[in-house]
């Protein structure tokens, strides 16, 4: 089953982005409609779109990324089995990082969850903060 809530990043570049996500990052293509720079890709049971501003339907009337970095404010989390793989393809095509990987405990209620995660842009500048679950302890 789809899931409830499935981001779709504008992109100014279909090809490019499509790249990006799918030959370094690994996701794959569940399905696509080249013609209108449109493909809906998953990793994992994480699921997002991209779109090709201008191809297609764009949602041009106020709603489009006015210039890079493109997603102000906003990033998506994406739970994956472990980030080691990633971080090597990022450094293998000389991505750079815009957090570098850290661990981190977030409080839930009485208990702390942990997170092993790094934040990386996109070629249009979305945030994707990628984290590896590092299980949960008890507030100190």
């Amino acid at each position: 089953m789809p899931n409830a809530l499935v981001p779709e990043f504008a992109v100014s570049d279909f090809a490019n982005s499509k790249t990006f996500y799918c030959d370094v990052l690994g996701f794959q293509v569940a399905y696509e409609r080249p013609e209108e720079g449109f493909a809906y890709l998953s990793l994992g049971e994480a699921e997002l779109m991209i779109d090709q501003i201008g191809a297609g339907r764009t949602f041009d009337d106020g709603h489009l990324p006015e210039g890079y970095p493109f997603g102000r404010g906003l990033n998506v989390q994406i739970e994956v089995p472990s980030i080691a793989p990633l971080l090597k393809a990022l450094e293998a095509v000389g991505h750079e990082l815009y957090l570098t990987p850290e661990d981190k405990w977030y409080r839930n209620d009485e208990i702390e969850v942990g997170n092993r995660q790094f934040v990386v842009a996109d070629p249009d500048g979305y945030l994707l903060r990628f984290f590896e679950d590092l299980g949960a302890r008890p507030v100190d």
